[in-house]
């Protein structure tokens, strides 16, 4: 089985890409708990990904890239509103971690998640890592189209 052992950090403000990023559309076709269907455009690529419950920072993925075309047809079946953002890849002490800055309906958070090969993996934590929002479901992509950030009070 494929497994997902990812955790999730706020950015602190004054954090800077030093290259460029990938703009990034995405919607859920289903958001339950016990599994979510996500469809991507990634760049000039499409990419379907079914995820399970998160047991703690693991869960199951299963992702596959489809036509370009398919994913722009299947997000319009999407919940609304879509998630934008445009992810940056930053690799720091071994690992890469992956920046998301949020426009849209999420504008203004900005959040750093690290894949891990094991759930008690080491690691360092950049100076621009904020606080660990690993298990606040407040921050999962699927919950921000249901209650987005520029909501939040």
């Amino acid at each position: 089985m494929a497994a997902e052992i990812e955790r999730k950090f706020l950015v602190k403000e004054g954090w800077r890409p030093q290259a460029n990023g990938v703009c990034i559309a995405q919607g859920y076709l289903s958001t339950v708990p016990e599994r979510t269907v996500r469809v991507r455009i990634k760049g000039e690529k499409g990419y379907l990904t079914v995820k399970g419950r998160n047991a703690g920072i693991r869960r199951a993925e299963y992702e596959y890239e489809i036509p370009l075309a398919d994913a722009e047809a299947m997000l319009a079946l999407c919940e609304q509103p879509l998630i934008e953002k445009r992810r940056y890849l930053v690799p720091y002490e071994g690992y890469t971690w992956e920046v998301d800055v949020f426009a849209g309906a999420n504008e203004g958070l900005v959040v750093a998640e690290i894949e891990l090969p094991a759930e008690d993996a080491a690691f360092i934590k950049p100076d621009w890592v904020g606080a660990e929002v690993s298990g606040d479901a407040r921050y999962y992509n699927a919950s921000l189209i249901r209650h987005p950030y520029r909501d939040w009070k």
